[in-house]
Order: C-alpha cells, then structure tokens, then sequence
C-alpha cells in the first residue's frame, strides 16, 4: 500500500464529489416527495379533495416505500449501487412527472393520483440504503457521520431549495408545473448518475493513496465487488458465498431480534414521524391554521428546513468530532441524537403561542433540533454486515416508511376531527420522546456487527471494544 515505505502520499478528495452527488440526488428525491404538500392546497379545491382523502395520498408514496424496501435492498446488495439506484432515479423522475396531467381525468384524479405517488414510493425504495451502502464504500469510520449526515440533510436543503420555487410555480403557472418540472430535474439527473457513481475500486480517478485511506480507516471498499475478470478463485467463491448470504431473507427476522438493530429501527420510526410532519402536514398548516397565502407558506416552509439543515451538518460533524477525539463510537453517536430530539419536542409550544413569527421560530428549533439528532443512517453505516447491508438499510428504511403511511394517515384524522391541528403536535412531540427512550434504552454498543451475531440474536457483549 502506499506509504507502507518512504512518505505517505496525501490522499485525493474524489470521495468528496461521490458525496455531492449523493446530495443533489437526495434533494431530488426530496423534492418529488415534498410536491404534493407545496400543490395539495390547491387541488384540494380544483379537485375537492377532502383533508382525509389528502392524507391518504400523502401515505400513498410510503405503502409502496415500505413494500419495496427489502426487494429493493436486495436488489442493491445482488446488482450494485450504481445499477439499482440509477435505474430508480429514472424511474421516480418519470412517474413525477406523470402527476402532473391528471386534471384531465377529473372522475379519476384521486385514484390516479394514488396510484402514481404509490409508484413514485417504490421507484425511490433503493435510495437511502443506497446512499448508506455508497457512504459505508467510500468513507472510513471516523469520517462517516459526517458523510451520512451530510446525505440526510439533503431532506431539509430540498426544502429550502425547491418550496419558494414550487410555491411560485403553483401561484404562476398553476400546480400541474410542480410536477413536470421537479420531476424533469431528476430524468436530467439520472443521466448524470451514470457518470459519476463507480465503486471505489473501478472508479477511473480513484488514486492509490485515497484507496489506502479509505480502506484502511474501515471503509467496506469491497461492498460492491469488482469485474469478475480482476477476481482470483478464491475472490469468486467468496462472491457467490455473499451473494447467497444477500439472497437469504431469513436475516430479516434475525436482525429483529438483535437489541441493538431493533433500537435503532423503532428510533427510526419515530424519527421519521417528525420528518413526515413537516414533508406533508405542515404548509397545509401554515395556510390553514396560520392563515398565510400558498406562496408565503412556500416562502416560509423553508426556514425550519434550513434550520433542519444547519442541524444536519452539526449533527454529523459534532458526532465525528467527538470520536477523534476519544470518545467511544457509541456515546459519540449517541450524543447528539438525544440533545437534538429532545429540542425536538418544543414543537408542542406551537398550540400556546398565537404569533406567527415566533410559531415559525419554535418550528425551526424543533426541526433544528430533529436534524442534530438525525443520525441512524450513520450508525446503519457502522453496525451492518458487510453481506447483508443493503438488506439491513432496507428493514431501517422500512421502518421509516410506516411512519410516513401512519402519520399523515392519523394527522388528516386527528384535524378532521378536531378541526384544529393542536392534537398533531401533540403526537409529533410525544414521538421525539419515544425516539430518546429508544436510543438511551434499547439501544446499547455501536460497532460493525457480522453474521455471527445477528445469526445468534443476542446484543454485543457490554464489554466489546466500539470501532474506532
């Protein structure tokens, strides 16, 4: 390896531009989720979509996303990021665009519309455990959390970036727009894709000195194997070997039974809950609790995502900050995912404050404070097996989409009953909570788990060394 004698060469930064596609993809895929929370108001009343009916189609993307997950996660695992991802990219962009002609079918626009976001759910099922198998390639340990962080904070960014514009298109050229554009961006993007996203080892600009970081500092530079033709016997064997561990399901009921790996999903769940409140529900309650016009909700539906942001960043940095400079790889995760989702519970304050400015004010600390906290990626990056990564991310992702089946499905009920949204808030806070009890009380060691202990089911002993 390089530097094994005489001078170490500094190695290159080509992870780092990975990384940025990895964000603007992310964003992407964001935005595609966000349109129908910018348009719905809308068409609500082009289409006389009740709140109920609006809430359905807002789970619609998440039955799917949560359907295709373990398909989807092994697919990634059998075939490669750069395959299966690409083609999903496509795919989502295609069926977004679609969205926008269903005006012409009035009778059946509420159907089309389901079954076109629930299309959209499946086509984006592959991306975070993508992004998760595609940080866990090509960042060593020590480097991880900022990279997943980093990733994960596109949710929040595509807020900031695409909701004055959607909000814009919708007031200008009407809510069909929001859907042929947004989803146009992504076909252009997935072109791209194909470009720039290689494993680290086929990579053309890949260096020898960035290859030797990366791999020595706990990168998984052999996740997604290389040509058959660089590949000795041995190499071969051990492909086929992982790619019948990849193929076996039976995993999934393994890794539900692992403390640690089931800590870290139910967090998910709960996490996500916040996540999905603020993707649908929440410009529909600016414009409707708050009293603000589409394009000022647009306008302001960004500032707690640029707080979510800001806290996504932080979030990572301060986690890997922690671990170079001593501290276990556990209480270094684990830290700013309980200050952070504990901020997250000041969104209940919102039912007892009337001012608009400081609802929006509370709303960017609590969104603040969930995007600080939002680190499970970067421990998926950390804990699953080499074999089964793709498959681990999906059953976390999975996780992640019952909460967007169930909270807009409860949130829509919740108003309809109520007719206020202070009961939302109320169930957005108590999931923060639940999410820290997860954490501190279920999930125990951070570490790199192999098959051995999720075939025997049990937590890492208490005494196991965290990775470095």
């Amino acid at each position: 390896m390089a530097g094994s004698t005489g001078t170490r060469v500094r190695p290159a930064r080509l992870r780092y531009w990975i990384l940025a596609m990895l964000f603007v993809v992310t964003t992407i895929n964001y935005a595609d989720r966000s349109t129908l929370s910018i348009a719905g108001d809308s068409m609500q009343k082009d289409l006389g979509v009740s709140s109920g009916e609006l809430g359905l189609l807002f789970s619609a993307f998440s039955w799917s996303y949560l359907i295709a997950q373990l398909p989807g996660g092994w697919m990634l695992d059998r075939y490669g990021s750069k395959k299966v991802y690409g083609a999903g990219i496509f795919l989502w962009s295609v069926f977004t665009m679609l969205q926008g002609a269903i005006g012409f079918f009035s009778g059946a626009a509420v159907a089309l519309l389901f079954v076109l976001r629930f299309a959209v759910g499946a086509a984006e099922a592959p991306s975070f455990p993508g992004n998760s198998r595609i940080v866990a390639a090509w960042f060593p340990t020590r480097e991880r959390g900022t990279a997943a962080a980093l990733f994960n904070s596109a949710q929040y960014f595509a807020t900031v970036a695409f909701s004055p514009l959607m909000g814009w298109l919708v007031v200008t050229l009407g809510w069909e727009h929001v859907f042929t554009v947004i989803g146009g961006v992504g076909v252009l993007l997935a072109l791209l894709w194909t470009k720039v996203i290689h494993p680290p080892r086929s990579h053309p600009r890949m260096t020898e000195a960035e290859l030797d970081h990366i791999g020595e500092g706990g990168a998984l530079i052999d996740m997604d194997q290389p040509a058959a033709e660089d590949l000795g016997p041995e190499d071969s064997r051990a492909r086929a070997e992982a790619t019948s561990v990849r193929a076996n399901l039976r995993h999934v009921g393994k890794m539900l039974a692992h403390r640690t790996m089931l800590g870290v999903f139910v967090g998910q769940y709960f996490i996500n809950t916040i996540t999905w409140f603020f993707l649908t529900w929440f410009p529909v309650y600016l414009v409707q609790e708050r009293g603000m016009s589409i394009l000022e909700a647009g306008v302001v539906a960004s500032l707690p995502a640029l707080c979510g942001f800001a806290g996504g960043v932080l979030g990572g940095f301060l986690s890997d900050r922690l671990a170079r400079r001593g501290m276990t790889l556990t209480a270094a995760r684990k830290t700013p995912i309980v200050v952070g989702l504990l901020l997250s519970t000041t969104i209940l304050v919102c039912n007892y404050v009337s001012a608009s400015w400081l609802v929006v004010g509370i709303m960017a600390l609590s969104f603040f404070g969930k995007g600080l906290g939002a680190l499970g990626w970067a421990v998926m990056a950390d804990i699953s097996p080499q074999q089964i990564s793709g498959l681990a991310g999906s059953v976390f992702n999975a996780f992640g989409a019952v909460a967007g089946i169930v909270t807009p499905i409860v949130i829509g009920y919740m108003i309809d009953a109520t007719g206020s949204f202070d009961l939302a808030l109320v169930f957005v806070g108590a999931c923060a909570a639940m999410a820290v009890v997860s954490y501190l009380f279920i999930v125990k060691d951070i570490r790199r788990l192999d098959l051995a202990d999720i075939d025997s089911a049990t937590a890492p002993p208490a005494t196991s060394a965290p990775a470095a």
